[in-house]
């Protein structure tokens, strides 16, 4: 079996969802020993620029140039594929990729989108989410249409409350309600596409399908990785 190839990851984005990519990376193995492992290369910079201010507010600095310096950074280390845990970060993609030297950049957001179209077949999918994502399209376009939660405030709360305070009640009881919102508005397929909410997943309205970006992700990473190794 061939060695497996290196990961690269754009974390702090925020610190818990880039571990929680990483403790997803590691359970999609089957080890024996330290060496079955994927290698990661992690960049856990919380310094980035607000993903939020930049693109809500139109008032905080770009995060472009730095997540572009991530990326070069996590390639000259020997990084042979890039990640990054966090959907709203997708949209300086182009950017990214552009400062990766001609190496992969795994998105989440496009194979997320391709798992949900599939399973969706025509139908709506919701997508819960900050409203950055929202505002950017990142998943607008898709075949059956893309739904969003009418609250879009408290779902901006509820990822401010998961970064202070974790998984708390308040924030929890928000992605039910979402969740429920999307069923009601005729989306059964609901992308988790707020590295925050993969957190709370579970917390989702009974009923709906959910398709978990960070889960995508793992799955993506490990794939590259260990090509030989059958996926589950």
């Amino acid at each position: 079996m061939s060695k497996p190839r290196v990961i690269g990851v754009l974390g702090g984005m925020g610190p818990e969802a880039t571990l929680a990519l990483m403790q997803r990376v590691i359970n999609r193995v089957q080890a024996h020993d330290d060496s079955d492992h994927v290698p990661m290369l992690v960049d856990m910079n919380t310094q980035v620029p607000s993903r939020i201010r930049a693109i809500i507010g139109g008032d905080g600095p770009d995060p472009a140039p730095v997540l572009a310096a991530m990326a070069a950074g996590l390639v000259a280390q020997g990084a042979e594929a890039l990640v990054m845990p966090c959907n709203t970060a997708h949209v300086y993609a182009p950017q990214i990729t552009a400062a990766a030297a001609g190496v992969a950049f795994l998105n989440m957001v496009s194979l997320a989108r391709n798992q949900a179209e599939a399973r969706a077949a025509g139908t709506p999918v919701g997508v819960l989410a900050s409203p950055a994502v929202k505002m950017v399209g990142l998943f607008d376009g898709m075949g059956g249409g893309t739904c969003y939660p009418a609250d879009q405030d408290a779902l901006l709360a509820a990822i401010r409350d998961i970064k202070k305070n974790g998984a708390t009640g308040t924030a929890r009881a928000a992605l039910r309600a979402a969740s429920g919102d999307l069923l009601s508005q005729g989306a059964r397929v609901q992308l988790v596409a707020c590295s925050e909410f993969s957190l709370i997943a579970d917390a989702v309205a009974p009923g709906a399908e959910v398709i978990d970006t960070l889960d995508v992700l793992a799955d993506a990473a490990v794939a590259f990785s260990k090509p030989d190794e059958k996926q589950d």
